[in-house]
C-alpha cells in the first residue's frame, strides 16, 4: 500500500470567548482540507502565518480530534476510534518541531532521550533499548561518544539531527516536520535537508513538510499545498506550482521568493491590507480583500477546489 494517510474535508474548530455578555466566536483554523500521504513521498503545506499549517499538523499527529471530516492513517480511522486504536496509531506518526533548542530535555542524556519512546511504548530490555539508539545515532551522523552527553553540548544542527533519530526510534510510516529548518543556518540547513531525504529514500518514509520557505520546499517537496485562512486554495506537483501558478495568492508568495541569480528580474507581488482575523473571516473568498484581481462575485460566494489540469487551484478568476 502506497497510500498511507487520507484526510478528506478535514476541519479544526476553536471556541473563543469573548466576555461574560458576548456569544462565543468561532476560530476556524482548518476548514475543510483534503489530502493525501504516499509513502516515499513528500507533501509540502505553505502560507502565512495563521493559515492553519500548525493546527494541521497537531490533527495529523493526533494531539488533536478533527471537528469534523475524515482522517485515517494505514487504513485505520482516526475520528472517533477507541484509545486502544489511538496507542497503536501514534508511533506510526512521529514529529520533528521546528526549535531544535526547546525540542529536547535539557535534564536528558541523548541516549536517554532516544530510548524514551521504546521504553513507553515496547517490551524492549535495556540493552536493546540503548542497542537502536546507539544504531540510530550513526543512522543521523552523530558520533558513539555523543550517547552520554547532554543537549546544551551540542549546535543547533546536531540538535536537530537528535530530534530526528528520537522521532524515527519508533519506526514510523509518517514524519510530519513543522518548519524543521527555519531555526538553523542556512549552511546546517542543507545538511539537514540533506539528511531528511536520505532517510525518506532509506525508510520509504512518508514526510508532510511545513513551511514558509519556498526555496527549502522547491528543494524537497514533491507536491505543495497553499493554504490560506484555514482553506487550501491551491494544490499541485511541486515543478508545475512553481513553473505555473494559478491562485493569484501562490504567485505573490513566489514573487518574494529570492532568486540567486541577478540576470533573473521577477515582478513583485505586493499584497494589499493585513491578514484578516480567523475569528471573522471575508466572505465568499476569503482572499478577496487583498486579491489583485478580485471581480464582483469574488465577495459573495466562496470558489470550490477544481481540478485544471495537474493543479487544484480555489478561484473564481479561473472560471471566466
Amino acid at each position: 500500500m502506497t497510500q498511507v494517510l487520507n484526510a478528506e474535508n478535514l476541519t479544526r474548530y476553536y471556541k473563543v470567548s469573548r466576555g461574560a455578555f458576548a456569544e462565543a466566536a468561532t476560530l476556524k483554523a482548518v476548514d475543510g482540507v483534503s489530502f493525501t500521504l504516499e509513502r516515499g513521498k513528500t507533501l509540502a503545506v505553505v502560507g502565512e502565518s495563521g493559515c492553519g499549517k500548525s493546527t494541521l499538523a497537531r490533527l495529523v499527529t493526533m494531539i488533536e480530534q478533527p471537528t469534523s471530516g475524515a482522517l485515517s492513517i494505514v487504513g485505520e480511522n482516526v475520528v472517533g476510534a477507541s484509545s486502544e486504536t489511538m496507542r497503536s496509531l501514534r508511533p506510526k506518526v512521529q514529529m520533528v518541531f521546528q526549535n531544535p533548542y526547546g525540542s529536547l530535555n535539557p535534564r536528558q542524556t541523548i541516549g536517554s532521550i532516544l530510548e524514551e519512546p521504546l521504553l513507553v511504548n515496547t517490551k524492549l530490555a535495556k540493552s536493546e533499548r540503548t542497542e537502536r539508539a546507539r544504531a540510530m545515532m550513526a543512522n543521523v551522523g552523530l558520533r558513539p561518544e555523543h550517547y552520554d552527553r547532554y543537549p546544551h553540548m551540542f549546535s543547533g544542527g546536531q540538535r536537530q539531527r537528535i530530534a530526528i533519530a528520537r522521532a524515527l526510534m519508533l519506526d514510523p510510516d509518517i514524519l510530519v516536520l513543522d518548519e524543521p529548518v527555519s531555526a538553523l543556518d542556512i549552511s546546517i540547513q542543507a545538511q539537514v535537508l540533506n539528511l531528511l531525504a536520505e532517510i525518506q529514500e532509506k525508510h520509504n518514509l512518508a514526510f508532510l513538510f511545513i513551511s514558509h520557505d519556498l526555496s527549502v520546499v522547491q528543494h524537497i517537496a514533491n507536491d505543495v499545498m497553499v493554504m490560506y485562512l484555514g482553506r487550501v486554495v491551491e494544490h499541485a506537483p511541486r515543478d508545475v506550482l512553481f513553473r505555473t501558478p494559478q491562485h493569484p495568492y501562490t504567485k505573490a508568495l513566489l514573487s518574494a521568493t529570492p532568486t540567486p541569480d541577478p540576470a533573473r528580474r521577477k515582478e513583485r507581488i505586493v499584497l494589499k491590507g493585513e491578514l484578516p482575523s480567523p475569528l471573522k473571516p471575508p466572505t465568499g473568498c476569503t482572499f478577496h480583500p487583498r486579491c489583485p484581481i478580485a471581480f464582483d462575485k469574488c465577495p459573495r460566494e466562496n470558489p470550490e477546489l477544481k481540478l485544471r489540469g495537474a493543479t487544484k487551484a480555489a478561484c473564481h478568476a479561473l472560471d471566466v
